[in-house]
């Protein structure tokens, strides 16, 4: 179970919570522009956009959770079990495996439009990426530097595309039915409310925050969807890099899942939130968080060999890095 969002200020930022209950090696994959991307049933690409994100470390093949392209299209990809489908090759169609969808966008497209172009022709094909790693149920959450934002589904039906006006994703049910539910929500506030109980007597204004009573709190994802779309909606920084990105990171942090709390199976596998990423898109860097260590790490882009052909890699910094001032 996984949360995504976008986060506008003179930047834009990108990035997702990871929630699952076991780790597999992640890493900062940067994959340069002339790094051959193979793929399964389509022809290889070998010279294509460059791409920073975090990946899968099992392969030398940038299996992404999540990423961004130097031109600032970005994109998560967050479980979608019991709803996503994928399909046999169909003639005609640009067939690609799941696995292979983030590399294929954000090689070929440098914006949301682009990327919309592409979909219209693609047909996710139902091949793993071997057999001890069977395709995970996905959908995906884009964005760009402009702030547009869309939602694509693999359905019974083919591929949905949705435009996403409120720049956020979690799991289930299917992102219309997500978007739907905030109407249950549509009377809470950042102000504290008006007496509109009764006429009749006073009721006290006891607390700050009273507008906000209502939002969910748990663990759900629909519950995930309306909290962190309420706090993204309402959130307030300065314009500049470390508060913005400061700002999105408690956006996310709003919504982390702590060890323990959601319980999985036997022995003692609980999901939590194995780390949170943030693309600042318009300048190509990653920053992010892990669970044990809360302190914010840092890739760029831009100071790597965008022009090379091997796969640059950068493990997790995970041990917590404490500042001591005395």
């Amino acid at each position: 179970m996984c949360t995504a969002s976008n986060y506008i200020t003179e930047m834009h930022y990108f990035g997702r919570n990871f929630d699952y209950e076991i780790s597999y090696n992640e890493r900062v994959t940067v994959t340069p522009r002339n790094y051959e991307l193979k793929f399964r049933k389509i022809d290889d690409v070998k010279t294509h956009y460059a791409i920073i994100g975090i990946a899968a470390g099992i392969d030398e093949y940038p299996l992404y959770y999540d990423a961004c392209n130097e031109k600032g299209l970005a994109i998560a990809g967050l479980n979608f079990a019991g709803n996503a489908v994928y399909l046999e090759p169909k003639d005609g169609m640009v067939n690609i495996t799941p696995f292979e969808l983030i590399p294929y966008l954000l090689g070929c497209a440098s914006s949301v439009s682009e990327a919309r172009k592409l979909l219209e022709e693609i047909n996710l094909v139902n091949i793993n990426f071997a057999d001890e790693l069977p395709l995970s149920p996905l959908h995906w959450m884009m964005s760009d530097n402009s702030g547009e934002a869309i939602v694509i589904e693999p359905l019974e039906d083919g591929l949905k595309v949705y435009d996403n006006p409120v720049g956020v994703l979690t799991n289930n049910p299917p992102f219309d039915k997500q978007l739907f539910y905030l109407n249950n929500y549509r009377s809470l506030s950042n102000k504290n409310p008006e007496n509109t109980f009764s006429d009749s007597f006073d009721l006290d204004e006891y607390s700050r925050g009273m507008g906000a009573i209502g939002l969910p709190g748990d663990l759900s994802s629909a519950s995930r969807f309306a909290k962190v779309a309420f706090t993204r909606a309402n959130s307030y920084s300065d314009m500049d890099e470390v508060s913005s990105l400061g700002q999105f990171f408690h956006i996310l942090k709003s919504v982390e899942q702590q060890n323990g709390c959601t319980f999985i199976s036997d022995p003692n596998l609980y999901e939590y939130t194995i780390y949170t990423s943030c693309y600042n898109t318009n300048r190509g860097v990653l920053y992010y968080t892990t669970y044990k260590n809360s302190q914010i790490s840092a890739v760029d882009l831009h100071n790597e060999d965008l022009d090379g052909t091997d796969l640059i890699n950068y493990l997790l910094i995970n041990e917590e890095q404490i500042n001591f001032i005395n």
